[in-house]
């Protein structure tokens, strides 16, 4: 029996870079980023940046991993989505360290929000070491947060209010002040924090 040939259409390789070139420019210009900060944010050149983006360049697996990371997203996904057949549903993986904004001894904060997307709302996964204290300078005015223990046991102050919350608490304070987390357990905490922008 004849082999049925596929009917699925494979894009020839000078309609791929046009596709990727299309869709690097238009998510770099949703997250109004200029040409430098892209480059700033991937460590992909401004001038390669710019081929990309006129279609005049192919980019390597390399090139393309880093755009990909500066956009929050998998390179599976900067390429589906070059296609058309993006899924309309973005995941953050637990192992993408592009979602780590900071890792120290007093505590480790991750994104849990998109960080190519402008929003009047994150979302944060906040692990405090023990002893460990997050302090933060006030937001734009009318921030506030909200956060959820998840493990442990963690004081919040806001200002001169303080609040002490253990595993399953909840609370809500201005961010617009001074404010800080500390963990005042025996053990890590870990605590799920909102902000919100108004």
């Amino acid at each position: 029996m004849a082999a049925r040939k596929s009917t699925t259409h494979t894009p020839e390789p000078e309609s791929i870079n046009e596709l990727v070139g299309r869709r690097v420019k238009k998510l770099r210009q949703d997250c109004g980023w200029s040409l430098d900060e892209m480059a700033e944010a991937s460590g992909v050149s401004r001038s390669m940046l710019s081929e990309i983006e006129r279609e005049r360049a192919n980019p390597t697996l390399t090139v393309a991993f880093r755009i990909a990371r500066a956009f929050g997203m998998s390179l599976e996904n900067l390429v589906e989505g070059a296609g058309g057949g993006a899924s309309s549903i973005q995941v953050i993986r637990t192992t993408d360290q592009a979602q780590v904004f900071r890792n120290d001894k007093q505590c480790q904060i991750r994104t849990l929000s998109p960080l190519n997307l402008e929003k009047d709302v994150e979302f944060y996964e906040l692990r405090l070491k023990k002893g460990g204290t997050l302090n933060s300078q006030p937001h734009f005015e009318g921030t506030r947060e909200f956060l959820t223990v998840e493990e442990g046991t963690v004081r919040i102050a806001s200002g001169e209010s303080t609040e002490t919350l253990a595993k399953g608490d909840s609370g809500t304070y201005r961010a617009d002040i001074p404010h800080a987390i500390t963990n005042t357990g025996r053990s890590e905490a870990v605590v799920f924090l909102v902000v919100i922008y108004r």
